[in-house]
């Protein structure tokens, strides 16, 4: 009698505790759904962090670590969705392990999942993310690829944006393409190849007069180009 004493109050809890889970996920769900409606970002993270914990989903965690991407919050999105690089990792899990590795200035884990977005869907945008960093990680070679490709295929109408001005600006992107082949150009032979990076440069400036981050790199490639003949001339003395 005991037995079914316990058997039938471990099913009533169990049954409770379904309703319960159950009642708590549409609860959830709609709390998400209100947060969306108007708008409130950490109301949909917490609404999204509250099912995933009640009913895990790989969509609702790509989902929300896209939203900590999207607020700039990348280390948040990192923690939420993981580095390792996965199978059948979704479009959107590769780009937020990409777009927020990248932001918290870890290139040489991005590349990887910058690469695999670029096998499902090349274009020039990718190229020029893919060729930037494999720069910043001295892989020569791989960022000449990218910019062989972002020349090749980067249209008039394609735009980079940049930032390093107080007012943010656009160039085409074929004049960003350019500047970073000057900067390939002059890691090659940081002497011998100044004056061809600064061509390049001047090249891509006639294309885009508004880039400032060329006039920057040609002043400090000129500065540098200075001190080595300064160098050479004190050396012969």
């Amino acid at each position: 009698m005991k037995r079914i004493l316990v058997l039938v109050l471990l099913v009533c809890g169990m049954t409770m505790g379904a309703q319960s889970n159950s009642d708590l996920i549409k609860h959830f769900e709609a709390y998400y759904k209100q947060m969306q409606k108007q708008g409130d970002v950490q109301g949909i993270i917490n609404g999204l962090t509250h099912l995933n914990v009640l009913s895990p989903s790989f969509e609702r965690l790509d989902t929300l670590a896209y939203i900590y991407m999207r607020e700039g919050q990348y280390v948040q999105a990192l923690n939420t969705i993981g580095i390792d690089k996965k199978m059948d990792d979704s479009d959107m899990a590769l780009e937020v392990k990409a777009i927020s590795l990248k932001a918290v200035k870890r290139p040489e884990l991005a590349i990887g999942f910058f690469q695999e977005i670029f096998k499902r869907d090349p274009n020039a945008h990718l190229a020029y993310e893919l060729a930037e960093l494999n720069l910043q990680t001295q892989q020569i070679e791989e960022a000449d690829k990218n910019i062989t490709y972002g020349l090749a295929n980067a249209t008039d109408d394609m735009k980079k944006a940049f930032y390093e001005t107080q007012q943010p600006y656009e160039v085409s992107l074929k004049s960003a393409f350019m500047y970073l082949q000057a900067l390939s150009l002059y890691n090659k032979d940081r002497k011998a190849n100044i004056d061809a990076a600064v061509d390049i440069l001047d090249a891509a400036f006639k294309e885009a007069p508004n880039f400032n981050l060329i006039q920057i790199t040609k002043n400090e490639l000129l500065r540098q180009k200075q001190m080595l003949q300064a160098q050479a001339t004190e050396e012969k003395k």
